[in-house]
């Protein structure tokens, strides 16, 4: 417990938790970045950001702390983004999301208490043009993680039970944010840009990559045209219908004649893939494996899942990061965790070179790989 509060500590002890570098995050002050006050956050989160900027200061060789970043309007990120960087910040932390009320049912109904919330993710559908940050942040070097979960707001929640909503919670508020950066075009207009998901694990993003590559196969521009009802050759259908419908059926032909030839309703935007322009299932490949980088827990074995390229689609290595959670209060003892991760290569479910992989070489290429100075003066440089 007293690791977990005095730095000095942290650095001394690091050694004998196998950690050569860390990148910390803030905990208990997470909860600023889902206030709906927008200008409160921001005070807020600068004056943590102040606070660890100065404690954290003489341990730089061994740890860097991650800026809280809210994003109820991009011009309070950039804002708090810029602030942090003149204090020397090179990571940060963002939510996964911005609450925002429902402007249909505010104006049948007025402000209600408890408000009636809606989830923005910055991507699709959002609220805002999240563009300026994204812009500043490849501009910076300065790759954004996010933390957030859904346990407060999962319809299928237990009003008694934490493990209950703590599953999945946070794959859940992950994959949301993934799917709106991804279909909503940010990695295809910011090819530069990465972005980390902290602590929900990597089964969420396996599953979604072949989720997203199957519907896309199936609903692309060209597939889904060919599936356009208008197409419907409707006298060879009743033919069909005049031969094997029941007498029931045949004695309705009027009917189910114009059933099947009124015209459809298009929606205004038939390719639901067009902000991301996918054209071939590579660009979705492109659009995704480089840009997002998953924080697995020690004891997690599904990150082994991230490197199994014989069965993800397209033969995809997804960036799975060791997340080693030390100062978790269900983390009995923080030298366990690198020894725990180490049990897959042990178990056989990772090979040598993968697990360097996912205790060191995917983290240079979030963090440097948007900034190539990221580890000048640490001990990994």
């Amino acid at each position: 417990r007293a690791t977990a509060h005095l730095p000095s500590l942290l650095d001394e002890r690091l050694d004998e938790m196998g950690l050569d570098y860390t990148i910390l995050y803030p905990s208990m002050s997470l909860s600023f970045l889902d206030m709906t006050d927008g200008e409160l956050a921001g005070v807020l989160c600068r004056a943590v950001n102040r606070m660890h900027a100065r404690v954290f200061a003489p341990y730089a060789e061994r740890m860097c702390v991650g800026a809280l970043i809210p994003m109820n309007t991009p011009e309070i990120a950039v804002e708090v983004l810029d602030d942090a960087l003149a204090l020397g910040f090179k990571a940060g932390v963002m939510s996964g999301y911005a609450l925002r009320p429902i402007a249909a049912i505010e104006r049948a109904h007025g402000a209600l208490e408890p408000p009636v919330l809606r989830w923005d993710t910055f991507g699709l559908d959002s609220a805002y043009d999240y563009d300026p940050f994204w812009a500043r942040c490849v501009e910076a070097g300065f790759a954004p993680v996010a933390h957030s979960s859904t346990q407060r707001y999962h319809v299928a929640r237990s009003p008694s039970n934490y493990v209950y909503n703590h599953v999945g919670g946070i794959g859940r508020c992950q994959e949301a944010l993934a799917k709106s950066l991804l279909m909503g075009g940010v990695t295809r207009r910011f090819p530069k840009l990465r972005v980390g998901f902290l602590e929900g694990g990597v089964a969420w993003a396996c599953s979604l990559f072949a989720d997203l590559l199957g519907h896309w196969e199936k609903r692309n521009a060209r597939a889904i045209e060919a599936l356009d009802p208008d197409r419907l050759d409707v006298d060879a259908l009743l033919h069909y219908f005049d031969r094997y419908a029941a007498d029931d059926v045949k004695a309705r032909r009027d009917r189910v004649r114009a059933f099947f030839a009124k015209p459809a309703a298009r929606p205004e935007q038939v390719d639901e893939f067009a902000a991301a322009a996918i054209e071939t299932a590579r660009d979705l490949h492109d659009l995704f494996v480089p840009h997002f980088y998953f924080g697995c827990e020690a004891d997690d074995p599904l990150a082994a899942w991230a490197f199994a390229d014989r069965v993800n689609p397209l033969g995809a290595r997804l960036r799975a990061m060791l997340g080693s959670d030390i100062a978790h209060w269900d983390v009995t003892d923080m030298t366990l965790p690198v020894e725990e991760a180490w049990e897959m290569v042990e178990h056989g479910t990772l090979g040598a070179p993968e697990f360097r992989e996912f205790a060191f070489l995917n983290a240079v290429r979030l963090h440097g790989g948007m900034n190539p100075r990221f580890f000048e003066g640490t001990r990994v440089a």
